[in-house]
């Protein structure tokens, strides 16, 4: 794999030999010698034993709250690639970086470690942030094991056009062991967690499997992995930074695997880096501590992340409305509507595509089917984009484009499609761009649109925010590329029934455990459009007021998916001082600690999200009652400290306190909303 051995050469020239034993940087450290290396900070600490260039695990610290969870070496190397890997003595190299690793990580320590032989080379990298309890990993090596071609699949994906698309070939990869654990605790509960993507087709996105086992052999796919100590609520996660596992364009049979009775962990999979997390204080802790870490591979800023951005496909005029005079009319009334970003989808620019309302175009193959696809339609926007980006900075907003990276000959052409971005975002101030139609169906493909993401996020110092869509193809989806932007969930929409605020509300709830909410890109819709379609169903998008639609949302990056100049006036009513009291509250929400509270949606719950504040002094809250017949719930709020505290109603209609800590809501009108804050009397 050519991309692995260009990053070990990179490795082994980074990698001078250095006399130090020890780093430091803002509370994280590392130290080394040829036999041990340790990487640890206020929080955690891991420890490896070096043997000839491998290692083997002998150390995982909870230092916070001094466990050891480790009670003896792992009992195979690891990392290890899987194959066949020569013994034989390694030179040794470290080099350390500290800083940002790119324009929007957080502050880390890095650490190389280069094992040179005659035959293999290893090479290892080791990062560590302030603040988060995590210790991330990369292994590279020359070794070449190769992929072999495996059964097809038979099971159809979807790729963002309407009708069949072709089965796609899995390829088998021998199993790279990443982590060998033997485990301290014995009274231990290990989850799986499976995530769906590819929204088109699914809706149910997340499923739990837990095991208590005693002498369990298991083995599962999976991005995210958790064990918990049922005495003490303390645990570890583990996090694939890798697209799930229908999408990895190499197949590792499985992520986990479990060795009940010997309390024995191994993690295994291909190429990609991941993470193990400690935490404490189960569910709550264990969000807390996951949302904690994506927040260091990508950093809020308040003035770039969690904006509410419209977007008119949702509407289904797809590209037949699009033009210079009607986005004029998006922006003014978006500014009406408190619209921070206003997107124009597939239509600004002078290709057609296969969505196209004029017939069918291009898909993935932009560039062969017209080299001028890029480029603003000449007839739509004979000004170009300025006029719009200028009008939108006018009224404080600023302007989003729709674009599709070229899929062919696995996304070679990625340099021209960064500066097609690069010169909208230098010549007329675009910096938000929804990513569609990729096919990442090789490794070439992965790392040459990681290629693309990186020279644009590098070149704009982090200003452009890619919504990365994840409705259908084979893309990176929720762990593959966290750093450069939000996830475009769903394509919803009134016109075939297939919109339902509380299966959108579902997805947000379901999917906060593990995936940072801001890291969300959800949609709300104009409930009056093909009202007649649902009925009398009493769950109706029509049924829901447009308020309580917003505020479904808006404990993520909200998304208008719909025209709002064609808004009714309502919309504006009572939506606008939502989004005016949401605006003074978001940052403290998107830096604090989401959690979602009360019961997964389902039409008929009472549910909702908080956002307890680091110092677990205040709350902001959001409470939804549902189609149930209780106008009165109550609950504690996770994280905050608070006994007794005041109550400020931001939002919605009814009344809550906060006493012997217990929120006690009353919301006297079904599939209604409250928006609190709690803080210290």
């Amino acid at each position: 794999m050519k991309h692995t051995a260009h990053l070990i050469t990179f490795l082994l020239l980074l990698a001078q030999p250095s006399l130090a034993e020890r780093i430091e940087h803002k509370g994280c450290y590392a130290e080394w010698d040829d036999k041990e290396i340790t990487v640890g900070n206020s929080l955690t600490e891991r420890k490896w034993a070096i043997d000839k260039g491998l290692l083997k695990a002998i150390s995982l610290k909870d230092k916070k709250n001094d466990t050891e969870w480790l009670r003896q070496p792992g009992r195979q190397y690891a990392p290890h690639p899987g194959g066949g890997l020569a013994i034989e003595d390694r030179t040794l190299t470290f080099a350390s970086l500290k800083g940002k690793q790119n324009p929007v990580e957080k502050d880390s320590l890095v650490v190389n470690l280069t094992a040179k032989g005659s035959i293999n080379t290893l090479a290892y990298r080791f990062q560590i942030f302030p603040g988060s309890s995590s210790v991330t990993l990369q292994f590279f090596t020359d070794s070449g094991v190769v992929a072999t071609e495996g059964e097809k699949s038979d099971r159809k994906q979807a790729d963002g056009i309407e009708g069949p698309s072709t089965p796609k070939k899995r390829r088998v990869q021998p199993i790279e062991a990443l982590e060998d654990l033997l485990l301290s605790p014995l009274h231990l509960r290990y989850t799986q967690v499976e995530l769906k993507d590819q929204t088109d087709s699914y809706d149910e996105l997340v499923f739990e499997s837990t095991w208590l086992p005693l002498h369990d052999h298991f083995e599962v796919a999976c991005n995210i992995f958790h064990i918990e100590d049922a005495l003490t609520q303390q645990g570890l996660i583990f996090i694939k930074l890798g697209p799930l596992p229908h999408a990895r364009p190499v197949k590792s049979t499985w992520d986990a695997k479990v060795a009940g009775g010997g309390r024995r962990v191994t993690f295994a999979g291909q190429g990609y880096p991941w993470t193990l997390i400690t935490y404490s204080g189960g569910r709550p802790g264990r969000i807390a501590a996951i949302q904690d870490y994506q927040r260091c591979i990508r950093e809020y800023q308040p003035h770039r992340d969690g904006m509410f951005l419209s977007n008119t496909w949702g509407d289904r005029s797809r590209d037949s409305r699009v033009n210079e005079n009607f986005l004029l009319k998006e922006v003014e009334a978006g500014a009406q509507l408190g619209i921070d970003v206003v997107q124009v989808d597939d239509g600004w620019q002078a290709g057609k595509t296969g969505n196209s309302a004029f017939g069918k175009g291009a898909w993935g193959n932009f560039r062969s089917a017209n080299p001028e696809f890029w480029k603003p339609h000449p007839e739509r926007f004979p000004n170009g984009l300025k006029p719009l980006v200028d009008a939108a900075r006018e009224k404080g907003m600023k302007f989003g484009l729709w674009f599709g990276p070229d899929a062919e000959k696995d996304m070679e052409n990625w340099e021209l499609d960064a500066k097609v971005l690069l010169g909208s975002f230098e010549k007329e101030g675009v910096e938000y761009v929804k990513i569609d139609a990729v096919e990442m169906k090789s490794l070439t493909a992965e790392a040459n649109l990681n290629r693309f993401y990186n020279k644009v996020l590098n070149e704009t110092n982090g200003r452009v925010v890619f919504d990365a869509d994840a409705t259908a193809g084979i893309r990176p989806g929720y762990f593959g590329s966290i750093h450069v932007g939000p996830i475009f969930l769903e394509n919803r929409y009134t016109d075939w029934k297939k919109y339902w605020p509380h299966h959108t509300l579902r997805n947000l709830w379901t999917l906060s455990s593990y995936v940072d909410p801001v890291r969300l890109r959800m949609e709300f819709l104009n409930q009056t459009r093909n009202a007649e379609k649902y009925g009398n169903d009493p769950l109706a998008p029509a049924c829901y007021p447009p308020d309580t639609l917003f505020a479904t949302v808006m404990f993520s990056s909200p998304l208008g998916w719909f025209e709002t100049s064609n808004l009714p006036e309502n919309y504006f009513t009572t939506i606008s001082p939502l989004v005016k009291a949401w605006k003074k509250e978001r940052e403290a929400i998107f830096s604090g600690h989401i959690i979602p509270i009360g019961q997964a949606p389902d039409g008929y719950a009472w549910t909702g999200f908080s956002s307890t504040s680091k110092d677990r002094k205040s709350a902001r809250i959001v409470v939804f009652r549902e189609l149930n017949n209780k106008d009165t719930w109550s609950t504690e709020i996770p994280l905050l400290k608070n006994e007794n505290a005041t109550v400020t109603i931001l939002g919605g209609k009814g009344s809550a306190t906060y006493k012997n800590g217990n929120l006690k809501v009353k919301i006297p009108e079904t599939l209604q909303y409250l928006f609190l804050h709690v803080a210290s009397e």
